[in-house]
């Protein structure tokens, strides 16, 4: 599911992956070009640091979740937890091993789109 949402990235906001990190060509950064903001975060995980079992490595996301009660709705779901490595109050983790359908997927990548857009200034 990887390729696949790198893909609709790229068709529905027009935005490449960067990859900041010297030496790692697994984590793919997806901004505005506006304000340079991330959106999404594509990384490979290992399973044991998501706080699941098992060792290996599995692709996820992390979306940015600005509402409180959605936040706290989505982290009961199936395949979505706290986000890794970054802000667990705004964050969130969504794993693309197809636990959670590409649609929700992408129905979340525009909510986190949203919520990092640039923000407009008052007349």
């Amino acid at each position: 599911m990887r390729s696949k949402i790198t893909e609709y990235i790229a068709d529905q906001y027009g935005v490449d992956p960067e990859f900041p990190w010297d030496g790692d060509d697994t984590s793919a950064v997806f901004r505005h070009r506006e304000n340079k903001k991330w959106f999404a975060l594509i990384m490979e995980v290992r399973r044991e640091l998501l706080g699941l079992p098992g060792k290996e490595r599995v692709s996820c996301m992390n979306l940015k979740i600005d509402d409180v009660i959605l936040h706290d709705m989505l982290v009961h779901e199936d395949g979505i937890l706290p986000a890794y490595h970054m802000n667990k109050q705004h964050w969130v983790t969504v794993l693309l091993d197809g636990t959670v359908g590409f649609d929700r997927v992408t129905g979340l990548l525009q909510v986190s789109f949203e919520a990092t857009l640039p923000k407009r200034r008052k007349k």
